[in-house]
């Protein structure tokens, strides 16, 4: 039943709607790149493609939940289902590919010599379509009766996720977010050991390790400001508590999959090569299409 947009339309799910799109667009650039440059094929592409997909999928979501919202009876029961679980699924695979391209660096630092062969190649796979699995099994379980539509009082800040399963995935989040941490402690460490056994001036150990830290740090501080608040917020907090509070953290966890094809995709220099390509059919002389390294991560 299509509803009237009489009812006052919140600014939070404006902005929402709005982060949704940007997202959309700028992950399906990226999957356009990759799927139509053969050359980019490579285990880390593939990873970061799986990433596009999932915060594509994150922000058709956002946007399919302001229409349920807005436009459709969102009391009905389908329709609330199908927005949370795709919700879900995409998030939780954003999540979960950015801690299977942690992986990646860390094993392309680990078995350098032996990281590129086809079971690297078969292992990515197979790596994919386990969190692809794991993750659409996520985003059914409040269709399978997981869920507090028969009894709100169990309901968590995400309505009709209980908030027992609301913890659950709460400090699944801070577990990755702890293995994370740790597989970047253990990148930096052997990208100093690297640098160290290579390098022939001091000056040269500095610049490289330094950036490459920094750049790691930036990449951890980026991913935990903005799921952290909200994954705290929902062990701590139910249905009871004052909405501007959810929205207040949701819009921050979000904004990750803005910033993870900047981080992800847009900086590395075989797809800044595809896009210059594409656009104008030239690259830039200063384009630098150096192999990639840790600092690069």
């Amino acid at each position: 039943m299509i509803l009237s947009l009489a009812a006052e339309v919140s600014p939070w799910d404006i902005a929402l709607c709005v982060t949704g799109t940007l997202i959309s667009c700028e992950n399906a650039l990226v999957i356009a790149v990759l799927f139509y440059t053969p050359t980019l094929r490579a285990p880390m592409f593939i990873l970061i493609g799986s990433l596009a997909v999932a915060d594509l999928l994150a922000g058709l979501g956002l946007i399919l939940n302001f229409v349920f919202t807005y436009l459709v009876d969102s009391s009905v029961e389908f329709v609330t289902l199908l927005s949370v679980g795709l919700l879900i699924s995409a998030f939780s695979a954003s999540v979960l590919n950015i801690l299977a391209i942690t992986v990646d660096r860390y094993l392309s630092l680990y078995n350098a010599l032996t990281y590129h062969t086809e079971r690297t190649v078969t292992f990515t796979y197979v790596m994919v379509v386990f969190i692809w699995v794991l993750c659409l099994t996520l985003g059914l379980l409040p269709a399978l009766g997981w869920n507090c539509l028969r009894d709100e009082s169990t309901c968590s800040i995400c309505r009709p996720v209980t908030k027992n399963n609301a913890v659950a995935l709460a400090v699944t989040f801070l577990l990755v977010f702890a293995l994370m941490m740790q597989l970047y402690l253990q990148i930096c460490k052997i990208a100093f050991r690297h640098a160290q056994q290579i390098a022939v001036q001091h000056q040269f150990v500095a610049i490289s390790t330094t950036k490459g830290v920094s750049t790691l740090s930036a990449i951890l501080c980026a991913f935990g400001a903005c799921w952290l608040p909200f994954a705290m917020y929902s062990i701590v907090a139910d249905s009871s508590y004052p909405v501007i509070y959810t929205y207040a953290t949701v819009l921050p966890a979000t904004c990750c999959s803005v910033i993870n094809p900047i981080i992800y995709a847009f900086r590395n220099p075989d797809i800044q090569k595809s896009l210059w390509m594409a656009c104008c059919g030239c690259v830039p002389s200063n384009l630098s299409l150096r192999p990639r390294t840790s600092s690069d991560v």
